[in-house]
C-alpha cells in the first residue's frame, strides 16, 4: 500500500465590495505547515457581518480568526467536528455579550467553514453564507440557510454568530475526492448566480485564484446589491485510504438483495448476472455517468454475519485503491456520495479465469511458466505490504484477452493492523489451505505460498496435489507426487519450485514468494529459448523400458536361433 502521503490543496480567495460603502465579509485559508496538515488539516471559513450591526466586519473577521487560532491549537485527537466547535462557541457567547454594548451594539456574523482532515470534509455552518461541493461535473450545496421561510422576509436570519448566547451550529462530515472543488461564498455571490451559473465558471478548471476571482466579478456584474466573497479549494492530493476510514464509511451502509438484470442502482444499469458464489454475486453493469462497464459484486447475508460483511468489503475496497501492481485488480472510482447499498464496483474484465481456462486442458508450458511469473508476482505485490490474500487459487485468477493476469476476490485478505474476522469466519478453501491453517493459523505468507503452489500444480497439470476431495474435508498431506509425472516435459527446476511450496513442513518452503519468483524467471529465462527434444525415457519410462525389454529379447532370440 502506499504510505499514508500528505494532503495537498490549491486555494482561492476574492471579496468585492459591490454597492454598500464598506465590505462587511471576511474569509480566509490556513493551509498550515505539512506537519500541521498531517495533524489537523487544512481549514477555509466565510463570515459576513450582519449590516444592521455597528460593527459587522470587526465580527465577521474576529470570527474566522477565532476558529482559525482556536482550531490549529485543540488536541488532533480531539476530531474535527469538536475542534471547531470548541473556539467558535467560546467567540459566540463573547460576541453576544459585546452585542449588548455601545461599540459592538446589535453586531452578528453568518458563518461557514470546511476543514479538511485526511480524505474527509468537516463542515459547520450558520446563516445564510453556503459551502459546496463541484465533483464530477456535478455541483452540490452542502448547507441550508438560517433565514425566514416566508419568500419575502429571507434575508432576514433566524440564527448566526452572536445572535444567541448558545451557539446552534450545522455540522456535516462529507468523503472528498481528488480533483473536488470546493466553495464557500457570501449570499452577495450565490444570492445572484444560479447554481448553474457557478457551475459553468467552476467547469472552467482555472486555477483556484482565478475562479474565485471570476466567482466574485461575476456577482459584481450581475448587479449583486452586497459584498460578493468566494473562497475556492482545489484538492489536488489525499492521502491514502486507510482501513479505519472505509470501514467507517461502509458501516453506513444497508446490505441490499442484488438488483435484477434491467433494474438500476444508483445509477449502475444491471445488464447480467455474471456469477454466484458461496459468499458474493457478480452482476455485469453500465455505469450510466460514464458509460463504462463494470462488476457490481452483492455480498449474500446468508453466508457472513453483516459485520463480516462491512470487514471484507472494506479490506477489497483498500487493497484495490492502494495496492499499485499491474496484477492485481484495482478499484472502479465512484463518487463518494454515490452509493446508497453495500457493494463493491470493480472494473469488467475481458477474459476468463484460470480455472475455466483448465476445463480446456493445462496450458502449453512457456505460456504457462509466463503466467505463474505474473501470478507469483501479484502475490509479492501484496506481501511487499504486509497483505496476505488468504485465498489464492484459480478461480480468483483472472486471465485477461489480451494476456495479462489479475488477482481478484481480496475481500478476505488480511490486512496489518486492521479487526479481522472472528475464528469461525476465518476464510480460505480446504484444497488450497496449507496444515497449519487446519490448526488454528489464519493466514499468513507462507499459507499464501503453499495455496499458490496448489494452483501452480493445477495450472501445469490438471491435477491436485494432494488427490481431490470434497470443499469440507481436511485434505490428506501425504507423499507428494511431482507435476513431471503427470506432465513428462515439465523441467525438474519446475518440479523442484512447485515442491518445495508445497511442503507440509512450513518451514521447508521457500523463505518467501520472492524466491520462488526468482526460480521461476531463472528457469522461464531458459523454457524460452530453443527447446530441445525431450528424450523418450523423460516423456514415457514405461514405454522406454518396454522398447528396450523387447529389443533385448529380441536380441536373445536371435543369438539362439544363430548358434
Amino acid at each position: 500500500m502506499r504510505e499514508a502521503g500528505e494532503l495537498v490543496v490549491a486555494a482561492g480567495f476574492a471579496s468585492r465590495t459591490g454597492p454598500r460603502p464598506e465590505n462587511q465579509d471576511f474569509g480566509g485559508v490556513h493551509l498550515g505547515s505539512p506537519n500541521e496538515r498531517a495533524r489537523h488539516g487544512v481549514i477555509a471559513a466565510v463570515a459576513d457581518g450582519v449590516s444592521g450591526g455597528k460593527a459587522g466586519r470587526t465580527a465577521a473577521e474576529l470570527a474566522v480568526r477565532a476558529l482559525i487560532e482556536g482550531f490549529y491549537a485543540m488536541p488532533d485527537t480531539l476530531g474535527a467536528a469538536r475542534a471547531m466547535q470548541a473556539p467558535l462557541a467560546a467567540y459566540n457567547r463573547w460576541l453576544h455579550a459585546q452585542g449588548r454594548g455601545e461599540t459592538m451594539a446589535n453586531s452578528a456574523t453568518t458563518f461557514t467553514a470546511l476543514a479538511l482532515r485526511g480524505r474527509r470534509g468537516h463542515l459547520v455552518h450558520v446563516g445564510d453564507s453556503r459551502a459546496w461541493r463541484f465533483t464530477g461535473d456535478r455541483l452540490t450545496c452542502l448547507t441550508i440557510d438560517h433565514v425566514r421561510p416566508e419568500p419575502d422576509l429571507r434575508h432576514v436570519l433566524i440564527r448566526a454568530l452572536g445572535l444567541e448566547p448558545e451557539l446552534r451550529l450545522d455540522h456535516a462530515t462529507i468523503e472528498v475526492a481528488e480533483h473536488d472543488r470546493l466553495l464557500l461564498t457570501s449570499d452577495g455571490v450565490h444570492g445572484v448566480l444560479s447554481p448553474a451559473r457557478i457551475a459553468a465558471i467552476l467547469r472552467e478548471a482555472a486555477s483556484a485564484e482565478a475562479t474565485a476571482e471570476m466567482l466574485a466579478d461575476a456577482a459584481i456584474a450581475a448587479g449583486t446589491h452586497d459584498n460578493a466573497t468566494a473562497v475556492v479549494v482545489d484538492v489536488v492530493r489525499l492521502p491514502a485510504p486507510d482501513h479505519d476510514g472505509i470501514l467507517s464509511g461502509l458501516s453506513g451502509l444497508p446490505p441490499a438483495d442484488p438488483p435484477r438484470p434491467g433494474q438500476t442502482i444508483d445509477g449502475f444499469v444491471i445488464d447480467r448476472v455474471l456469477s454466484r458464489g458461496r459468499n458474493a454475486e457478480l452482476l455485469v453493469a453500465t455505469d450510466g455517468e460514464d458509460g463504462s462497464r463494470v462488476v457490481l459484486k452483492f455480498p449474500r447475508r446468508e453466508a457472513l454475519s453483516e459485520r463480516a460483511m462491512c470487514l471484507a468489503f472494506a479490506r477489497e475496497m483498500l487493497i484495490a485503491q492502494r495496492v499499485s501492481s499491474p496484477f492485481v485488480l484495482a478499484a472502479h472510482p465512484v463518487r463518494p456520495d454515490r452509493q446508497t447499498a453495500l457493494y463493491a464496483v470493480l472494473p469488467l474484465l475481458d477474459g476468463e479465469t484460470m480455472s475455466e481456462r483448465l476445463e480446456r486442458g493445462a496450458p502449453g508450458l512457456r505460456p504457462g511458466i509466463e503466467q505463474a511469473i505474473r501470478l507469483t508476482r501479484a502475490v509479492a505485490a501484496l506481501h511487499r505490504l504486509d497483505v496476505v490474500h488468504r485465498d489464492i487459487k484459480p478461480d480468483n485468477v483472472m486471465l485477461t484477452a489480451d494476456g495479462g493476469l489479475k488477482l481478484i476476490d481480496l475481500g478476505v485478505a488480511r490486512l496489518p493492523r486492521a479487526e479481522d474476522f472472528r475464528p469461525d469466519e476465518i476464510p480460505g478453501t480446504p484444497g488450497y489451505m496449507a496444515p497449519e491453517q487446519f490448526d488454528g493459523n489464519a493466514g499468513d505468507a507462507t499459507t499464501d505460498q503453499f495455496a499458490l503452489g496448489v494452483t501452480l500444480y493445477r495450472w501445469f497439470t490438471g491435477k491436485a496435489p494432494f488427490g481431490e476431495h470434497e470443499a469440507f474435508q481436511r485434505p490428506r498431506f501425504g507423499k507428494l507426487v511431482p507435476p513431471s509425472r503427470h506432465r513428462p516435459e515439465i523441467p525438474s527446476w519446475l518440479d523442484a519450485a512447485i515442491l518445495t511450496t508445497l511442503q507440509p513442513d512450513r518451514e521447508a518452503r521457500f523463505g518467501d514468494v520472492i524466491e520462488l519468483l526468482r526460480a521461476l524467471e531463472g528457469g522461464g529465462a531458459r523454457a524460452v529459448g530453443p527447446r530441445r527434444p525431450v528424450p523418450l525415457i523423460e516423456r514415457n519410462p514405461i514405454a522406454f523400458w518396454q522398447i528396450v525389454s523387447a529389443l533385448l529379447a529380441a536380441a536373445l532370440a536371435a543369438s539362439v536361433l544363430l548358434r
